[in-house]
């Protein structure tokens, strides 16, 4: 692993931070939450056997109702509005547990 300079750090922080901003505008909507309700999204490196290079974990976190984790296989940059409506899909099972 090479040395990353606190430049080079930032600059992928911020293109995080933008990506994760414009998953959460897609994500939103997709999953009909409201003001009250939270969302996070976080882009991880995931190293078990089956398991994409990247994955992006959703943390759904409805007002009254446990928090759900949802999995989508990729970066950020590819979470689009096709794969907010599985994952809302997805959240809809989930719910109904």
């Amino acid at each position: 692993m090479g040395f990353i300079s606190l430049k080079d750090w930032r600059a992928r922080s911020a293109g995080l931070a933008q990506a994760a901003a414009r998953a959460k505008a897609v994500l939103r909507p997709a999953l009909d939450l409201g003001e009250a309700d939270a969302l996070s999204v976080n882009e991880i490196a995931c190293a078990d056997p089956g398991c994409p290079d990247v994955e992006t974990v959703v943390l759904v976190m409805r007002a009254g109702e446990p928090t759900r984790a949802l999995r989508f296989r990729g970066p950020l940059d590819d979470l689009d509005s096709a794969a907010a409506r599985a994952l809302a899909q997805e959240e809809i099972r989930l719910r109904a547990v």
